[in-house]
């Protein structure tokens, strides 16, 4: 069995990539899910607030952040891409990937509502977000390659 090299992460804003999108949406326990536009209407209705944008200043913290949890935790960090609905991070760590994930949000979080001009909002992130363990050199390479150049 290959042994894990690296995790790619992507994680939305909250309220940007609802259940049911017509871009087709990942149910937690069901996999990949086509549209359904009644179930995306009805999840937009049930949103507590708008949903997050990330502003250039919040997007350059999240990179920092991001950058700098991993140093202080010993990853490696391959790439990272912080977009006004989304966020890419390519990183090899000696954790469970949700864990990794988990610790990511959570301080670009705390960062995001310490910055000088601070987004303080009730949710920033949507829940979970997607973690595509990588196996071997090719995948890593192609996965930063979109992080950094497809976007």
């Amino acid at each position: 069995m290959n042994e894990m090299i690296s995790v790619f992460f992507t994680w939305c804003t909250y309220g940007s990539w609802l259940p049911g999108d017509s871009r087709g949406w990942r149910a937690r326990r069901g996999g990949q899910q086509l549209a359904t536009p009644q179930l995306e209407a009805y999840c937009r209705e049930k949103q507590k607030t708008e949903a997050v944008v990330l502003r250039p200043h919040d997007r350059h913290c999240v990179e920092d952040a991001c950058r700098e949890h991993c140093e202080v935790r010993g990853w490696e960090l391959f790439a990272v891409n912080a977009r006004t609905q989304h966020i890419h991070v390519v990183v090899a760590a000696n954790l469970k990937p949700q864990i990794v994930r988990d610790q990511l949000k959570a301080n670009c979080t705390r960062r995001l509502r310490i910055q000088d001009f601070p987004l303080v909002l009730e949710r920033t992130w949507a829940k979970g977000g997607d973690c595509e363990v990588l196996f071997d050199e090719e995948e890593l390479a192609r996965a930063v390659e979109y992080v950094l150049n497809a976007q």
